[in-house]
């Protein structure tokens, strides 16, 4: 269990790094008006969560350690907006139109009203 997690960890830290090297070297390249990086980010990360995941689970290539190792640890640090993808998908596969439009409007709209509520108490600090 201990290595399990050491393993998870360090795939976390990669996930960080990567973050942040691509998101800066997109940010570079395009314009700074929009945030490109964050963009790039989310969506490599959404394709390679859908990639694995099948490899996993479709496929068996994939085993349960390294598809946690992959999944939690190098993507959850990498990008949690693959997971979100993820689980929409998952609900939309399985017919559940109205929780996939509910998950989607309840974590960005919320999620954004929680985001300026959050700097308004800072400011009100």
């Amino acid at each position: 269990m201990i290595q399990k997690l050491i393993l998870v960890a360090l795939a976390g830290a990669v996930g960080t790094l990567c973050r942040y090297g691509l998101g800066n070297l997109v940010h570079r390249w395009l314009s700074a008006g929009f945030p490109w990086g964050t963009v790039c980010v989310n969506l490599v990360g959404s394709f390679a969560f859908g990639l694995v995941w099948a490899l996993a689970v479709q496929r068996a290539v994939i085993g349960p350690e390294a598809r946690l190792i992959i999944l939690t640890g190098f993507m959850g640090a990498f990008t949690t907006f693959s997971t979100f993808m993820f689980e929409t998908g998952e609900l939309l596969r399985g017919g559940q139109w109205l929780f996939a439009m509910g998950n989607l409007a309840l974590q960005n709209i919320i999620g954004l009203l929680a985001v300026l509520a959050g700097m308004a108490l800072a400011r009100a600090l």
